[in-house]
């Protein structure tokens, strides 16, 4: 089974590093939810209502930026339950060792990544 070429101690640090990214990435989107509902945007004359509006603006893409990656985390412990981390989903190939421990969410080796660059490049014109 191609899952096995992963090393078990670098899965068990990915996990590790993942679990605490989630719990990260959980309380800056509860810490954000009460910055933003703290904020009273009907105050104030016109200037304040559209700094307001425009730091809702903003907070709406940080939270689709960090619900985003925590689905990348998800998605990453439930390859860890599957068996499946750690393998290219591009190139079917292990992932190098470093770019897990530094990407653990990772869904792609550095060759993976480069052909779905090169093929998004070719649709994007």
């Amino acid at each position: 089974m191609k899952s096995q070429i992963v090393n078990i101690e670098i899965v068990k640090e990915c996990r590790k590093k993942l679990i605490l990214l989630r719990e990260d990435l959980l309380n800056r989107m509860r810490g954000a939810v009460l910055e933003v509902s703290a904020y009273d945007k009907m105050a104030g004359d016109e200037v304040d209502q559209t700094v307001a509006q425009a730091f809702e603006n903003e907070f709406a893409m940080r939270q689709t930026r960090t619900r985003n990656q925590l689905l990348e985390v998800e998605n990453a412990l439930a390859r860890i339950q599957r068996g499946e981390f750690g393998l290219c989903e591009e190139t079917h190939e292990p992932i190098e060792t470093p770019r897990l421990l530094a990407l653990p969410y990772t869904r792609l080796s550095l060759e993976g990544a480069e052909i779905r660059e090169s093929i998004q490049k070719r649709f994007a014109r």
